[in-house]
Parts: C-alpha cells; sequence; structure tokens
C-alpha cells in the first residue's frame, strides 16, 4: 500500500480573510515556510539569512539600525542575533557609545550565508516564477506602500502616546 502524503502536504490552499492583517499573516507563514524548507540544507531559517545578509550589505550595523532596515522589533531582533552570535555566524564590535549593540559578520557567517544564497535563490525564483514578471513588481510597490503607512501610523501613535 501506497504511503500517504503527509497531512499538511494534503491540506486545500486556504481561503484569504477579509482582514488584510491576517490574510498578510497567512502567505508570509506560508513563503516563510517555503524558503525555510529550501534553506534546511545550510542549516539557516530565512529569517537568520535575513539579517546576515543585511549585515553582509552593510558591514556592520547596530541592533537599532538593523531592526530599522529589516521592518523588525529590536527585542524580536536580539533574540534572533543571539542565535546568531551562538552558532558564531556575527559577532559584537565595540561602540563609541558603550549603550549600543553592534554587530558584524564573522567568517563562518560569511561562509554559511554563500552556502545559503543558492538556496535561497532558488526559493526566490519559485516565488518569483509563479507571481510573474511584473506581479512581483506590483506587489512591491504595494507592500512597500503599506509598510510605509505601518510604520508611520504607529510612530504617530507612539508619539501621541508620549505627549498625552
Amino acid at each position: 500500500m501506497p504511503k500517504s502524503p503527509a497531512r499538511s502536504e494534503t491540506r486545500a490552499p486556504a481561503v484569504l480573510s477579509p482582514c488584510v492583517c491576517n490574510s498578510l499573516r497567512m502567505a508570509t507563514r506560508a513563503v516563510t515556510q517555503l524558503y525555510d524548507d529550501a534553506l534546511r540544507p545550510s542549516g539557516l531559517r530565512v529569517t537568520q539569512f535575513s539579517v546576515l545578509a543585511a549585515l553582509a550589505r552593510v558591514g556592520e550595523a547596530s541592533v537599532g539600525e538593523l531592526a530599522e532596515s529589516l521592518a523588525i522589533d529590536q527585542s524580536t531582533l536580539t533574540r534572533g542575533i543571539a542565535l546568531l552570535e551562538r552558532d558564531a555566524f556575527a559577532e559584537r564590535v565595540p561602540h563609541p557609545d558603550a549603550r549600543v549593540k553592534s554587530l558584524r559578520l564573522t567568517a563562518r557567517g560569511r561562509a554559511v550565508l554563500g552556502r545559503a544564497r543558492p538556496l535561497w535563490e532558488k526559493a526566490q525564483q519559485i516565488v518569483l516564477r509563479e507571481l510573474g514578471p511584473t506581479g512581483w513588481s506590483a506587489a512591491r510597490r504595494r507592500l512597500g506602500r503599506l509598510l510605509q503607512v505601518a510604520v508611520e501610523r504607529r510612530a504617530a501613535t507612539r508619539r501621541a502616546k508620549r505627549t498625552a
């Protein structure tokens, strides 16, 4: 008797929610799983890959700078950085302001990133092929605008709470 596929592989595609946030989270979880599956041979998850790639681009950055560039909460990023430091993929570097935590890639981090890039590229191509040549461009513009609005609104709300 043939082995039946795993339950998660046989599920029908989810129907998107009328809630924008929930629909984005549903799509993000599924796409994250696709990238994580592709990156598995490297030992990285896509969240770790993103931080390492950001560090590779800038050379050295504070946790605050990384958080801003990745649009992620600093406390969430700090937990991820702890794993990268544990695995010796990133290391802290001195900063003129001792209160600031700055990071850079280690040689080991550059090596794992180098092994992971082709795996990431395969996942990227799968997604881009599905979206079509102009689909990602249009989606990226719309998501960029949504990100901008959300970040601006959150900042305005925080400022209003501080002055209240």
